[in-house]
């Protein structure tokens, strides 16, 4: 879905409404879901009201690094809602378990969490916690394209711009679900949105965006969901 903000009309600008109307029809992205479930879903797997889940970003990556709004965004998701669940704010924790869950530190895979958690110290935070899941999240979104260009200026008659931009973004994102309680792998969701956003500009340049991160936080959020109750 795109978004476009209400700015006051102009003359110069109702003429060019039939081209954003036909731009808004094909402005958009498109989500594909994957997910994985190391064992078949059960009632033993459901969290329970008094259990929470803490969604942490993967940043041992020289590459790139998991951006911090969107682990903010698929928690807020998470914990919205009817069906919300408690989950931890990503700072709240790795703060207030320094240094284990530093990008340097923290575990790779369930085996170093539970050698992790022979620590007596760190048990007993995790236990205080009531800490059901983790939930790694590694990728990020990136713009893979782009074109056009758009020129403003201020003359004696007045001001403007004038042009056409586009750009398409890809977000790629892993989610995986580690049980505490088990000290096992649950499985693997991922999420691939890609869409195209435009900017026309007559006098005024207008935004078509297609917010294909959080398109891909929302669909991922939701899978994380289903995925625990």
């Amino acid at each position: 879905m795109c978004t476009m903000p209400k700015p006051g009309l102009k003359p110069a600008l109702l003429l060019i409404l039939p081209a954003l109307a036909a731009l808004l029809a094909g402005c958009g992205s498109t989500t594909v879901i994957n997910e994985y479930r190391e064992q078949p879903a059960t009632t033993a797997n459901e969290i329970k009201k008094n259990e929470s889940v803490v969604i942490l970003g993967r940043r041992n990556r020289s590459d790139h690094e998991t951006e911090g709004d969107f682990i903010d965004c698929v928690g807020d998701s998470l914990s919205s809602g009817s069906q919300g669940v408690k989950v931890i704010p990503e700072k709240q924790f790795v703060d207030s378990m320094y240094p284990y869950f530093e990008a340097s530190t923290a575990p790779m895979d369930v085996r170093n969490l539970g050698n992790l958690v022979k620590n007596p110290a760190i048990a007993r935070k995790l236990s205080d916690l009531n800490l059901r899941y983790f939930v790694w999240i590694d990728g990020h979104t990136e713009t893979t394209d782009q074109s056009g260009t758009i020129t403003c200026a201020v003359g004696p008659g007045g001001g403007g711009c004038f042009g056409f931009a586009t750009w398409d973004d890809e977000a790629n994102y892993e989610a995986t679900i580690w049980d505490f309680k088990k000290l096992a792998l649950s499985g693997k969701i991922s999420a691939e949105t890609d869409g195209t956003s435009y900017v026309p500009a007559v006098i005024i340049p207008i935004p078509l965006l297609a917010r294909v991160q959080a398109h891909a936080c929302s669909s991922m959020a939701q899978r994380i969901s289903e995925f625990i109750q």
